[in-house]
């Protein structure tokens, strides 16, 4: 017993002698030009590889400095830097043979430049291309390829074996590629390749300076193949904040183009701040804190996705204020990924009201381009309301709107920093609570008995409504109000709220008193011009008194003035005059 007990202790002794000698006989930088070769004909960028280190505990070799190189035609500065790479290899045959089997990769703390020009071409399309094909490409490596049998991946060897030698592809290798190229796409394969605590930067090569920055991003990709799918996640941290995270299948790898390389993938995104991302022009007032579930498939030529996004605290107006209530968006969407343009349908509700959304977008201008409709079919106001403060819209002070519903149907066209929508907008059956439009008018027109009571009720609303950077205009104003009547005009909402507007009341006979009757407007359908101004918060009804006179004078002396053109010649020289400023 004790015998063997010795011998254990002594083959436990020269192990611990082994795992402390062999690092120190083994030279592993000797693979480090085959290792580099191996990349850079792979990848069809120079790889550069620092100093390689054995570790007989983990079965790995570890590797500094690492450095691919960029697509010249893009920059001359490094594609990607990574703090250190480690290679999980197989220690017999590395011992015994010196043959290096690879069974993972783990690149850490890697920094990723990705640059795309106005025509949508990015500095990765190149990779695994052929030197010639990218751009003039790096030069070429000075050890010699990777031959027919020899591999880089899971259960490779670097000498090939006979039966190898003899399941090698036989006839003319495809047509612009050498049998080695060929051999190395059908044999470089990995059974785990890691990204760990990276960082990726993307920008636009006319803007390189504004770059979007992606922290902490992890990814596994399980059985990585050129010439195969392989299953991947990948999770990051967005610009601004957030996350993101994708889970699903990508490849085979388009040797022509990599960006078009097929993928299909579950994703999620979390706690996006609109404002702070840089996806969108600050100047433009959009905010909120974005969500996202759903799918994208792409076949290298067009990419299709759907979900269902949600937007919180959501500002669309450089004067709006966060909605208190969230919006949803549940979508589907087409796009085309050479041509950078895509379709859109989509439902948008707030709780019960829902408008839908269907249209275009072209991604090829610095700022996205929209092109859409959308139409709202008697939505409950009592929903929308919360929306009026993201949008911009104020009502005067201490009121608000309730019950009824609104109807749009809204052209959205331009850059999303300067967007025009326009279109008829109506409220039917609703009521301005806290607003006495009667007092208002009375102020203005002396009415006997106009009282609206402390609301506003409101039976029909309807308006052409165009929304720009500039400001609303509202054309073709109609406000019919029971106790009342009708008010008619147009005018408009500066961004800063103040109000022009022109108005026209015509009133119910019960309601005109007083000053009315004594200017004749003592029937039905009596009509008085006025002016809204002030500011949204604060409304200002003013008295036209130019216009209650023109009326007048038009009344009394086309009447009394033989020959309606030479009254009406009279009223429009008396008006001149009362337009005049005082010398």
């Amino acid at each position: 017993m004790k015998r063997i007990l010795k011998w254990i202790a002594i083959l436990i002794a020269i192990l611990i002698v082994l795992i402390l000698v062999l690092p120190f006989i083994i030279s592993v930088n000797i693979f480090r030009p085959r290792i580099e070769s191996e990349l850079t004909n792979a990848l069809g960028r120079k790889v550069s590889v620092g100093n390689l280190s054995l570790s007989l505990w983990s079965g790995s070799l570890a590797a500094d400095n690492i450095s691919i190189a960029d697509d010249p035609s893009f920059s001359s500065t490094p594609f990607v830097r990574a703090d250190a790479l480690n290679v999980g290899v197989n220690l017999i045959p590395l011992i015994l043979s010196k043959t290096l089997q690879v069974r993972n990769i783990t690149l850490t703390k890697p920094q990723v430049s990705l640059l795309r020009t106005p025509a949508g071409k990015w500095n990765f399309s190149s990779l695994g291309s052929k030197p010639s094909e990218a751009g003039g490409g790096p030069a070429a490596p000075s050890q010699p390829a990777a031959g027919p049998g020899e591999r880089a991946g899971k259960g490779s060897e670097a000498k090939p074996s006979p039966s190898e030698k003899q399941s090698a592809p036989s006839g003319a290798p495809e047509a612009g590629k050498s049998e080695s190229e060929q051999s190395l796409e059908q044999n470089l394969s990995v059974g785990e390749l890691n990204i760990r605590s990276g960082q990726i930067s993307i920008a636009d090569t006319n803007a390189p300076g504004k770059a979007h920055v992606y922290r902490n991003v992890d990814l596994t990709v399980q059985n990585f193949s050129f010439t195969s799918q392989f299953p991947f996640t990948l999770a990051a941290e967005l610009p601004g904040g957030g996350n993101a995270k994708l889970d699903g299948r990508g490849g085979p790898i388009n040797r022509g183009d990599t960006s078009l390389t097929p993928l299909e993938a579950k994703i999620s995104v979390n706690q996006l701040d609109l404002a702070k991302s840089g996806f969108i022009d600050p100047t433009s007032g959009i905010a909120g804190l974005a969500n996202f579930a759903g799918t994208i498939a792409s076949d290298g030529t067009r990419a299709r996705s759907s979900g269902d996004a949600t937007a919180e605290k959501l500002k669309l107006s450089p004067k709006g204020t966060p909605a208190p209530r969230t919006i949803n968006l549940k979508y589907s969407t087409n796009y085309e990924l050479e041509k950078q343009v895509g379709e859109l349908t989509g439902d948008v509700s707030v709780v019960k009201a829902v408008a839908k959304l269907s249209g275009s977008y072209d991604l090829r201008p610095q700022t996205a381009v929209l092109h859409f409709k959308l139409n709202a079919d008697n939505m409950p106001v009592d929903d929308l309301t919360t929306l009026l403060p993201a949008l911009g819209v104020t009502l005067p002070r201490g009121s608000s709107l309730q019950g009824g519903t609104l109807s749009a149907d809204l052209s959205i066209n331009g850059p999303v920093n300067q967007m025009l929508i326009d279109g008829p907008v109506k409220l039917a059956d609703t009521k301005l609570a806290g607003f006495d439009i009667g007092s208002k008018l009375a102020a203005i027109s002396a009415l006997g008995g106009a009282k609206s009571g402390p609301d506003t009720t409101i039976q029909n609303f309807s308006s052409n409504v165009r929304y720009s950077p500039s400001g609303i205009q509202t054309s073709n104003v109609n406000l019919v109000i029971p106790a009342l009547g009708t008010l008619s005009g147009n005018g408009s909402v500066s961004p800063q709220n103040t109000l022009d507007y022109k108005m026209t009341a015509t009133l119910n006979g019960s309601v005109v008193g007083g000053l009315s009757k004594m200017a004749g407007l003592g029937g039905n359908g009596a009509s008085i011009p006025f002016f809204i101004q002030g500011n949204a918060s604060d409304p200002k009804f003013v008295p036209d008194v130019k216009g209650v006179l023109s009326g007048q004078l038009k009344q009394r002396l086309g009447a009394q003035v033989p020959g309606g053109q030479n009254g009406q010649g009279v009223v429009d020289a008396i008006t001149g005059l009362l337009g005049k400023k005082k010398q």
